[in-house]
């Protein structure tokens, strides 16, 4: 099965550490040479080129770390190189991952010559009170004016903001994400604040919102996008009609996938099997692994079906659309009613969490809110 093949290239440098992140980001100790981590990146995706040949480039994603802090020209290469190495397909798509500072919102332009048509701003917040306690660079002034230069160089473009912050009223809530509807050019990521292990946060005590107010501020949100005339098509993202990410939606669904640079992660499938791969996570070891051996794959493991399966039903029920049954089966080569526990679907459809019929299994609204408590249930 051929659908196409996504690519994303991870650039692991910021100008500071959020205090919530918990990604693969790291702050530089002097000046990045830019030039050779260009030279690995590019060596590192020949070396996966030549392991996924005929199949059609759908989707490039520059995430990070920030990858708008990456030399323009860097970015044109890795583009320029990706069209060569896969055929790309008519409607590629090529997302870059932005701060809204002003010193990276004047590069903007020249990140859509260097080939970038669709831009993710991490705006964060509207509330400079809510940007400083989220350890963001930017004010919300410069997020503002990011928006509108993104709205003049960019077909496509969206924006983050992160909500659930403590002590966070449901109406101030409500009135950011007015604002951000007006603001928006057809598609928002809304992430409920998180407290991961490892993190400044996690050490300093920041709690994250209790259940219950973590679900009535999801059903607000979910409640505000729909109004608007916005798809919840996955847990934390909506859209307009044509306005999703089709690189995330095609990972989600199970497709092929090459992730290039420290900590990535990356998918190939072949006649064989699928085998999931990741890339070595520290910056430093990963350049100088690359350098030597031509690539930085720390692990590489053939997946069995039951482990396909269990893959495609963590990613999948996160879409709105959910798991058709028949490309379940052919891509894990098991049926979807073999892998579900029978007792526990029976359950998770009466308490309104799932909905299945024999060709499709979806989580509800309510499902979706407890995913991980469903598909724990799900999978005994």
């Amino acid at each position: 099965m051929n659908e196409g093949l996504s690519l994303y290239i991870h650039w692991p440098f910021c100008l500071s550490k959020c205090p919530y992140c918990d990604f693969n980001s790291h702050v530089a100790d002097g000046p990045v040479d830019d030039s050779r981590w260009r030279r690995a990146l590019l060596t590192e995706m020949a070396h996966f080129a030549d392991q996924s040949q005929g199949k059609r480039l759908v989707s490039v994603f520059f995430g990070g770390g920030t990858p708008s802090t990456m030399a323009p020209d860097t970015t044109a290469a890795l583009i320029a190189a990706a069209k060569g190495f896969w055929p790309p397909s008519e409607s590629l798509e090529i997302t870059l991952e932005a701060n809204p500072t002003s010193v990276e919102a004047s590069k903007l332009k020249d990140f859509a010559n260097a080939g970038v048509n669709r831009l993710s701003l991490g705006v964060q917040s509207f509330d400079d009170k809510a940007l400083k306690f989220l350890g963001r660079e930017h004010s919300a002034i410069e997020a503002m004016r990011a928006l509108s230069l993104a709205r003049e160089t960019f077909a496509r473009f969206s924006f983050d903001l992160i909500y659930g912050l403590p002590g966070q009223a449901a109406l101030a809530w409500k009135n950011e994400l007015n604002q951000a509807i007006e603001l928006t050019g057809g598609h928002l990521s809304l992430y409920q604040l998180s407290v991961e292990k490892g993190t400044p946060f996690f050490r300093d005590g920041i709690l994250e919102a209790d259940s219950e107010i973590g679900a009535n501020l999801y059903e607000l949100t979910h409640e505000q996008m729909s109004l608007a005339g916005f798809n919840s098509y996955e847990i934390s993202n909506y859209a307009i009609a044509g306005q999703a990410c089709r690189h995330n939606v095609a990972i989600w669904l199970g497709g092929d996938y090459v992730g290039i640079g420290p900590g990535a992660h990356g998918r190939l499938s072949d006649a064989a099997g699928t085998d999931a791969l990741y890339q070595i996570y520290d910056p430093v070891r990963w350049l100088e692994r690359v350098e030597a051996d031509g690539h930085a794959t720390a692990k590489r493991t053939p997946l069995s079906a039951a482990e396909r399966a269990e893959e495609l039903l963590l990613t999948g029920l996160r879409l709105n659309q959910g798991i058709a049954a028949a490309r379940f089966q052919l891509l894990s080569g098991l049926a979807l009613e073999n892998v579900i526990d029978a007792d526990a679907l029976a359950r998770l459809i009466e308490g309104d969490f799932l909905i299945y019929d024999p060709t499709s299994l979806r989580a509800t609204t309510q499902g979706r809110l407890c995913l991980n408590a469903v598909l724990a249930e799900l999978l005994k």
